[in-house]
């Protein structure tokens, strides 16, 4: 259970991190970064992200995720295969949940406007019931089968329940942090920050 908050957490801070960076303006429409949708690597990464663009700011960031799953064996864990099956399954269980906190704590988004008819980067996907794009359920699905691959199938549902209970509470508490989020916005003191390039 406290991984499993631990993970909430984490991808609150990494939802948080790319709404700071994008703003209304997902999948670094609007970022000063690379996009391809043509060439091998950009094609496979569209086949395998439902279409997606692949982007200079989507390379650092997905594997921002993988290396802190592994950062465990660098501190003393010692490797094994079942380890290693464990932390691919973590990060199919974060991912979804990363990208979807985004949603719900966009101010320009949240719970209500999170319909494929406003998510370009999703719009090619299948939508379960309308409300959530099918990508989470494979993350999800093959999360699950990582961990049972790993002996580990019942822990890991306890994770994904936590998780679960965790994303309901934030739908709720959302609003509250788009109110302060864009009271934020009201005062801007880069005139004082002392920045001294113009360009």
């Amino acid at each position: 259970m406290l991984t499993g908050l631990f993970l909430v957490l984490m991808a609150v801070v990494f939802a948080g991190l790319e709404i700071e960076g994008e703003g209304k303006y997902g999948w670094a429409e609007k970022m000063p970064t690379w996009y391809r949708t043509t060439g091998i690597a950009a094609r496979l990464y569209g086949l395998a992200l439902g279409g997606k663009p692949l982007t200079g700011y989507h390379s650092f960031m997905f594997v921002m995720p993988i290396l802190v799953f592994h950062v465990q064996f660098f501190m003393g864990l010692a490797w094994t295969w079942q380890a290693e099956v464990m932390a691919w399954a973590v990060y199919f269980a974060f991912a979804p949940l990363w990208d979807y906190y985004w949603f719900i704590l966009n101010p320009a988004y949240g719970f209500a406007r999170f319909r494929k008819e406003n998510v370009w980067w999703h719009a090619k996907s299948y939508w379960v019931l309308g409300r959530l794009p099918h990508d989470y359920f494979v993350g999800w699905a093959v999360s699950m089968t990582l961990a049972f691959a790993a002996g580990q199938g019942m822990q890991h549902a306890v994770l994904l329940a936590t998780m679960l209970i965790c994303t309901v509470l934030l739908i709720l508490v959302a609003p509250g942090y788009h109110s302060w989020r864009l009271s934020m916005d009201e005062r801007d003191d880069r005139d004082k920050a002392g920045i001294f390039h113009n360009d």
